[in-house]
């Protein structure tokens, strides 16, 4: 477990300092941007404007498509840093507990053919390829007199709900039963993959109840299942690769992705797109440049808050060192 967490702890560093530099670059070319308007407005005998409201029409799309693709990686970033909040479900004795033994590669859950056994949640970290899983193993979904178990079931209920990701395990031994049916209830609107387990033994499923697994969810789109064994751990390769191609449609490569990973970040970046698109709009306006160097500091030091710099007196120094002014 240790060494899944390091690797998700490294992951979501190396997206840091890559966000970092995207940043510093964003703030550099905005900053540029204003010392050139203040230098012409200043010492226009030496320094233009001339040709200069089309560059910035230019910068200003191309500085606002960045952020908005920044913003939308919000998503896949948290799930890169925190991991997939995924839960196991399933009816008693379905194989739940061996599916999280097979995906740690190790023999942390109680197995049993008692059914029941799991009355309680048990949390790990998992690293699958690029993907990490944070999985939590549930009691089996069923009704039950027995008190210990019933909490068991309602905490089973409480993590489906705010699971990113459910592994509903049914056993394909035996025909569907209402404890299945009931824990299809729990799926609707949820990321889901059916996992047909125990395909080592005789199939109990009719064909009806096949072409029942061949679901689509609410977004029409046709819902993975995965035959395994989870006890002799073949499909689980498979359902692996289905995992990182649900969430990331094969386009993520670790760490080399650009995202951004906190909530204040993504507020921050849609602060800075909006200062610029005043800028455009005070340019549709007619309005004088000096108006613009307003917002483009107010998007500079958005931009900053993202990597945890203020502008202090960045302006002032950029136009000594750039354009000589005060020399």
């Amino acid at each position: 477990r240790s060494d899944n967490e390091y690797a998700l702890k490294n992951a979501a560093l190396l997206l840091g300092g890559a966000l970092h530099d995207k940043i510093a670059s964003l703030r550099n070319e905005i900053l540029q941007c204003c010392a050139r308007i203040e230098s012409a407005l200043d010492d226009p005998e030496h320094y233009t404007l001339e040709g200069f409201s089309g560059e910035l029409r230019q910068s200003l799309q191309r500085w606002e498509e960045e952020m908005e693709a920044l913003i939308r990686s919000y998503g896949r970033g948290k799930l890169i840093a925190e991991g997939i909040r995924t839960v196991i479900l399933g009816r008693p004795n379905a194989g739940k507990s061996s599916l999280l033994n097979a995906l740690l590669r190790s023999e942390r859950a109680i197995v049993t053919d008692v059914a029941g056994t799991t009355r309680d949640t048990l949390t790990e970290s998992v690293r699958i390829g690029s993907v990490s899983l944070k999985i939590t193993d549930t009691a089996g979904i069923r009704e039950t007199q027995d008190i210990v178990e019933k909490i068991g079931v309602e905490k089973a209920v409480e993590n489906a709900k705010d699971a990113d990701l459910i592994l509903c395990v049914i056993d394909g031994s035996s025909p569907l039963s209402a404890e299945d049916r009931q824990v299809f209830r729990l799926l609707k609107g949820k990321k889901r993959i059916l996992l047909i387990n125990k395909s080592d033994l005789p199939r109990g499923l009719d064909e009806k109840e096949m072409l029942l697994m061949q679901e689509r969810d609410e977004a029409g789109e046709k819902v993975p299942v995965v035959e395994i064994s989870a006890r002799y751990g073949s499909g689980i390769e498979e359902l692996e690769k289905t995992i990182e191609e649900m969430f990331f449609r094969g386009e993520l490569q670790g760490s080399r992705d650009l995202c951004i990973t906190r909530e204040r970040q993504k507020e921050l970046l849609g602060k800075a797109a909006q200062s610029l698109r005043m800028v455009s709009q005070a340019m549709d306006a007619g309005m004088e440049e000096d108006f613009f160097t307003i917002d483009l500091m107010d998007a500079y030091a958005h931009l900053g808050g993202v990597i945890g710099e203020t502008p202090e007196d960045d302006l002032a120094d950029r136009i000594f060192s750039e354009f000589c002014m005060g020399k």
